[in-house]
C-alpha cells in the first residue's frame, strides 16, 4: 500500500563540521550551534514565589540561511531534583546580511512570538515586534531577550511583560553545551 521512502537526505546539525555546511549568513550566530543544558531561576509579580528550573536548547541547521530552535524546561526543587515540566517553545532564526535577526518562537500554550534583534559579537538581543494569542492563552504583550555566548557556557536573560504587568525581569538561565 505505501512505497518505501529513503531517510531525509537533508539532516538537520547541531556540531561545526558534521552535516550540511552552514550558510554563509550564520557566520554571526555560528556560536549557538549545539546542545545546551543549564539551570535558571525565575520570577515574575504575579507568582507567589520564585522559582527553579533545568532547561536544554538545541540550535541547529540544515544548510539554509537560518537555525532550528527548540526549548524545554522542569522545576526542580531545593535539591535540584526535578518537579514537574514547565515550558517548551520551538522556531526558527533567520539572519540578514547586515547580522540583523527575525526570529518566530511557538509556545504549546498559545503565544506566537516574531522578534527582531541584532547580533553584535558574543551577544544577542532579540526584542518582540509582535505577540499573537489563541482564544486560551494567558495575556502576553512583549518580551524581550539578551544571549551571551563565551567558548562552551551562554547565558539567557528574558524579560517579559504580561498579564498587565510591564516590561521587567522574568528569567535568567546558565548553560553549557554539551559534548556532541
Amino acid at each position: 500500500m505505501f512505497e518505501s521512502v529513503q531517510e531525509n537526505p537533508y539532516p538537520d546539525s547541531h556540531v561545526l563540521g558534521e552535516g550540511p555546511e552552514p550558510h554563509p549568513l550564520l557566520r554571526p550566530v555560528l556560536p549557538l550551534l549545539g546542545r545546551w543544558h543549564g539551570r535558571g531561576q525565575g520570577e515574575y509579580p504575579t507568582l507567589e514565589k520564585d522559582f527553579r528550573y533545568e532547561q536544554e536548547i538545541t540550535f541547529s541547521h540544515d544548510g539554509r540561511p537560518f537555525l532550528r530552535y527548540e526549548a524545554r524546561a522542569w522545576l526542580i526543587d531545593g535539591s535540584g531534583s526535578p518537579v514537574r515540566p514547565a515550558s517548551r517553545e520551538a522556531g526558527w532564526w533567520r539572519v540578514a546580511p547586515d547580522a540583523v535577526l527575525e526570529v518566530v518562537l511557538a509556545h504549546p500554550t498559545g503565544v506566537v512570538e516574531t522578534y527582531v534583534g541584532r547580533v553584535s559579537g558574543t551577544e544577542i538581543e532579540i526584542e518582540t515586534k509582535d505577540v499573537a494569542l489563541t482564544p486560551l492563552a494567558k495575556e502576553v504583550t512583549g518580551t524581550r531577550r539578551h544571549y551571551r555566548v563565551e567558548n562552551d557556557g551562554m547565558t539567557v536573560v528574558h524579560d517579559m511583560a504580561a498579564v498587565g504587568q510591564p516590561l521587567q525581569h522574568h528569567l535568567t538561565t546558565h548553560l553549557r553545551r554539551r559534548p556532541s
